[in-house]
């Protein structure tokens, strides 16, 4: 697998399971048509009409692209960090019970993980 080179900014979040401050991330409030991807291993995590906007601070989307996201329970189980399946890069968390969408569900996502690539429709 090829990794894409990162900052040091980039590397933190990613591999160091970093957190950008709220409301900071270039990706908080765009709603775009397009796929959202891995920014250390170029994989596509999530499409845009899966996110939602959430008022958290940061991208969020109540689904993901099949077999992309892992998920892994911190250890003291409070919260479920999830990563990029491919890579292993550090993404967010993911929150179940907010009743935020019909899906109940609420991947709370860096956006510096991520680098979105607009659908063909948008050119």
């Amino acid at each position: 697998m090829k990794l894409n080179k990162l900052s040091p900014e980039e590397s933190y979040i990613l591999d160091q399971k970093g957190t950008e401050a709220p409301f900071t991330g270039e990706y908080t409030d765009l709603f775009k048509s397009g796929t959202y991807i891995c920014r250390k291993c170029s994989t596509p995590l999530y499409r845009s009409e899966d996110k939602f906007h959430s008022g958290c601070g940061w991208p969020s989307f109540d689904d993901e692209i099949p077999g992309a996201i892992k998920r892994t329970p911190e250890p003291d189980r409070r919260n479920i960090e999830i990563s990029c399946r491919a890579c292993g890069g550090h993404l967010g968390h993911v929150f179940a019970g907010e009743e935020l969408t019909s899906k109940n569900t609420r991947h709370c996502v860096n956006s510096i993980s991520m680098k979105f690539i607009p659908s063909s429709s948008d050119d």
